[in-house]
């Protein structure tokens, strides 16, 4: 029989995964309704700011598409090949999702200097104007989604994918400005200067995609509070003597933290065991997601750790 917080870890753990499914579908819809829109309108347009937001989404639904088939198997159950689960995968398709991103952001940055060189004036457009307010507006609502889920989930993938989307909502502004700089008052160079905008801002995107997924992929530890935090709820039992050899990391939405307690080296096996079952339930009810390992050490008890003591 499972306990009353045990239940609610595990309704917790099956909305979150509910959650990002969902999120994954809503972003490959958005993706490619945004490509439907924007081909029409660059083809109407010409401009290489709309081609620049149009390759964007192109790469959002590829790097979405991604994020799906990884948010699936992330979420499949830890096997005996596997027994930390397959969390990671969400941040081996962040590091898929940083190239996708870095290419087109080159590709973007040629295409902006050749139409400096070979610029021409674009014609003014409502359509083009229309397409890109439809696409802040859709992009806005997907935006608010993940970041809700994010906060549920704390997905690396997800949160990556959401990096793309907040860049959107700033590409298309600024298509609109291109639109309207170079066909209502002729200013030619507004659209590749924006366009070279855009492909900047999608490049820094890249790099915080794949700076978090390498940080997940080589266990970088939890933040300074988070590690305080735990010091601190263990510290809280009053028969706790001391802890040493914290050790956390995560892996998708898992959390896994290992330490050692330092209990009276006269206690029972027994009570020793009791404690060390509270101390976890303490670290798993501030952080329900996470996977608490304790080991047990006679308190002044000489040792000679693989990893300093803390």
């Amino acid at each position: 029989m499972m306990d009353a917080r045990t239940l609610d870890n595990a309704r917790r753990a099956n909305g979150a995964e509910r959650l990002k499914r969902l999120a994954t579908y809503a972003a490959v819809a958005v993706a490619f309704t945004l490509i439907v829109a924007k081909v029409w309108a660059w083809i109407e347009t010409g401009s290489v700011a709309m081609f620049a937001s149009l390759v964007d989404s192109a790469l959002d639904l590829l790097a979405s598409g991604l994020n799906l088939l990884a948010v699936h198997h992330a979420l499949t159950p830890a096997d005996e090949e596997h027994r930390f689960g397959h969390g990671k995968a969400e941040a081996i398709a962040g590091l898929g999702q940083a190239a996708f991103i870095a290419g087109s952001s080159a590709f973007l940055i040629f295409q902006s200097i050749e139409r400096m060189v070979n610029s021409h004036e674009l014609p003014a457009s409502t359509l083009g104007i229309v397409v890109m307010l439809f696409s802040i507006a859709l992009t806005l609502g997907l935006v608010l989604f993940q970041r809700y889920v994010v906060a549920r989930t704390r997905s690396l993938a997800i949160g990556a994918d959401r990096l793309h989307y907040v860049g959107d909502i700033a590409t298309n502004a600024g298509v609109i400005a291109a639109l309207v700089l170079s066909g209502s008052f002729g200013l030619v160079i507004a659209d590749p200067l924006i366009g070279l905008a855009i492909a900047c801002v999608i490049g820094w995107g890249a790099v915080k995609i794949l700076r978090a997924s390498y940080d997940e992929l080589m266990d970088r530890e939890f933040a300074d509070a988070d590690r305080e935090r735990i010091k601190h709820i263990v510290k809280q039992h009053m028969d706790v003597v001391s802890l040493h050899d914290l050790r956390t990391r995560h892996s998708g939405h898992r959390a896994f933290i290992q330490l050692h307690l330092e209990l009276a080296p006269e206690m029972s096996l027994v009570d020793a065991h009791r404690i060390s079952d509270e101390v976890e339930d303490a670290i798993r009810f501030a952080f329900p997601d996470a996977e608490v390992l304790i080991h047990q050490d006679p308190a002044g008890f000489e040792m000679n750790p693989t990893f300093p003591r803390i």
